[in-house]
């Protein structure tokens, strides 16, 4: 396989890499989200007080987790395949371990994030977000018989 065409199959996994270790930064920051996340919440929930809006608030940032970590396993996927199509188990556990290991070494540059915390719990989303898209890839490819053994 050349290099680039190495290169092709991992680029959109090594762009999202880098976009969710921006998105760990302190300009993503639950003090900083909240000042945009809060007052949309309230113009669309006008009768919600403050502490149903901070748990929406919370909810969302959660489920940021797992959609990001749901995409970075589905390019994960593409580049480990390479030039393959079709979705097998082994491909599927690789992405699955290196978003776990991804989401891991992401708390981890948190934890020297002044106004973030590292945190095994967002992991663990991260993982279940990159699982639930292998299952997802799966049940999609199966439908088109694209399925193959390990």
């Amino acid at each position: 396989m050349r290099l680039s065409d190495l290169a092709k199959n991992w680029l959109q996994a090594i762009a999202w890499a880098c976009l969710i270790s921006v998105l760990s930064t302190d300009v993503f920051s639950t003090e900083h989200t909240s000042r945009f996340i809060i007052p949309a919440l309230h113009w669309l929930f006008p009768h919600a007080g403050p502490e149903a809006l901070e748990w929406m608030h919370i909810f969302i940032r959660k489920m940021a987790h797992l959609t990001e970590y749901f995409i970075f396993s589905i390019f994960l996927l593409h580049g480990l395949r390479g030039k393959d199509r079709g979705w097998k188990l082994r491909w599927a556990i690789w992405a699955v371990a290196i978003a776990a290991g991804y989401a891991a070494l992401d708390e981890l540059h948190q934890s020297f994030v002044a106004s973030r915390h590292a945190s095994p719990w967002d992991a663990l989303i991260d993982t279940t977000g990159a699982a639930v898209a292998q299952v997802v890839l799966c049940l999609w490819r199966s439908r088109k018989g694209e399925v193959t053994g390990v």
